[in-house]
């Protein structure tokens, strides 16, 4: 039986890293160096990121389960305004959107790809972006990631012109897309 979950529990926040970590590897395996990817994209790597959002409770999870399998994961909150990079990948800079929601992270397991629980979970996240009164929702999305443009491109999102260049490392440059949607 298919159910979401606000993300509150260290199981959560686990789960939740663990999607984020088998997302990296199967969209990126051809973008991103695989000693990189082994290092830095660990199972448990966002954990304390969860946790943290969770104690804030400015972030917030959301997670599709199956019984007691994660199937996918988000999370959403207002937009990251002025972020510099930390626990993340890169920093981000929205001024322009500053009273917008933002999804920040989005990742169904690669073995459940295409069956809807994206959507599902996505769909979630703007009902309640929309209800807690944001005029839009964007996000960031790579440009190297076409599967994941695609989806939300079906969601109504579309790039806004606005592109962030990433040095992941000394031989890696990826960029990513802000793409958003108006209420």
């Amino acid at each position: 039986m298919k159910h979401l979950v606000d993300a509150c529990k260290e199981r959560h926040f686990g789960d939740m890293s663990l999607l984020h970590a088998l997302g990296w590897r199967a969209a990126y395996q051809d973008s991103i160096p695989s000693a990189h990817m082994a290092r830095e994209i660990t199972d448990d790597r966002w954990v304390p990121v969860f946790r943290q959002n969770y104690q804030e409770d400015v972030y917030h999870g959301l997670l599709l389960y199956d019984r007691e399998q994660p199937l996918c994961c988000a999370t959403y909150g207002p937009a990251r305004v002025d972020q510099s990079a930390g626990d993340t990948i890169c920093g981000f800079r929205s001024p322009d959107l500053a009273d917008w929601g933002e999804l920040v992270s989005l990742y169904t397991h690669p073995d459940y790809w295409g069956r809807g629980h994206g959507s599902v979970v996505i769909e979630e996240v703007l009902h309640r972006l929309d209800a807690a009164g944001y005029p839009g929702c964007f996000l960031y999305v790579l440009r190297e990631n076409d599967r994941a443009r695609r989806f939300y491109e079906k969601h109504g999102f579309t790039w806004d012109g606005h592109n962030l260049e990433i040095a992941l490392t000394t031989d890696t440059l990826l960029t990513d897309l802000r793409f958003r949607k108006r209420f």
